[in-house]
């Protein structure tokens, strides 16, 4: 073995030992919530204090707890159903035209997510303040919606931009309508990264607490019920909601995972055969 191929591999080492590390880390605060959450003691503690599920018991025993789960499940659902619609429409067109100003208009579509969140959150406080929206179900789902979308936008316009024009070329010599070949060529074979794209949309709107902190009013999500709780009072039944809230993450990660490997495996098929 020559001396630079032992550099090379001692390098490739360490920098993978170095990145565990690093992911250690990050995830050391997520893998102790997990174990508190199913402490038998009477407050936080780690390592935990037996096993126990009676914080658990304590979180669904808790109307507010669930009022804030119903919100948050009835925010994220429709907010990112909206944002999926209009995200992958948006996509589709900026994709498939040669707009003077595509790259403005798909900058502004991605600016919800560079934007700091205090920042957002404060401009629609004031746009909502006079629009009357402040302390409202639409309003709030409205926000939602524009704060999923560039995640929408960016995975439906990679997906768009992968799918052969000459498909829609043909459906379209055949005398179908444009509606017709977005609803029957197009988003079929799209399915899997929209499907991706609407879990992300889920995830981020039932994450988000900045901006639901600022215009949510007497509504209450479950981000929102945390970050009172644990300004008020130091509460153990947090590790439970912590624990579901990365249990349903982890889920959605796989799912996604799962849904661009079997597409990427059937364009491979396809191209094999």
């Amino acid at each position: 073995m020559s001396g630079h191929t032992l550099r090379s591999r001692l390098s490739d080492a360490a920098l993978a030992l170095w990145s565990l590390f690093a992911l250690f880390l990050l995830l050391a605060p997520v893998l102790i919530v997990i174990p508190m959450s199913f402490s038998a003691g009477s407050e936080l503690e780690f390592p935990p204090r037996g096993f126990s599920l009676h914080w658990y018991a304590r979180l669904f025993a808790d109307p507010l707890w669930i009022e804030a789960l119903r919100t948050s499940l009835v925010l994220a659902v429709t907010s990112s159903l909206l944002a999926l619609v209009a995200g992958s429409l948006a996509a589709y067109a900026l994709v498939r035209n040669s707009v003077i100003w595509r790259n403005g208009i798909a900058a502004s579509f991605i600016g919800p997510m560079v934007v700091p969140p205090v920042v957002l959150a404060v401009a629609a406080y004031l746009v909502y303040a006079r629009l009357g929206l402040l302390g409202t179900m639409p309003g709030l789902v409205l926000a939602h919606t524009v704060l999923s979308l560039p995640f929408v936008v960016m995975i439906a316009s990679n997906a768009v931009a992968s799918f052969d024009e000459r498909i829609e070329q043909a459906a379209v010599s055949l005398g179908a309508s444009r509606a017709t070949v977005l609803t029957r060529v197009v988003a079929p074979a799209l399915t899997p990264h929209l499907l991706v794209s609407w879990l992300f949309a889920f995830a981020v709107s039932f994450d988000e607490v900045v901006l639901t902190f600022f215009i949510a009013g007497i509504h209450t999500t479950i981000p929102k019920k945390m970050f009172i709780t644990l300004r008020n009072e130091i509460d153990p039944t947090i590790t439970a909601v912590s624990a579901l809230l990365i249990a349903v993450t982890v889920l959605i990660g796989i799912i996604a995972v799962l849904l661009l490997q079997r597409r990427l495996l059937a364009v491979v098929g396809a191209e094999k055969s």
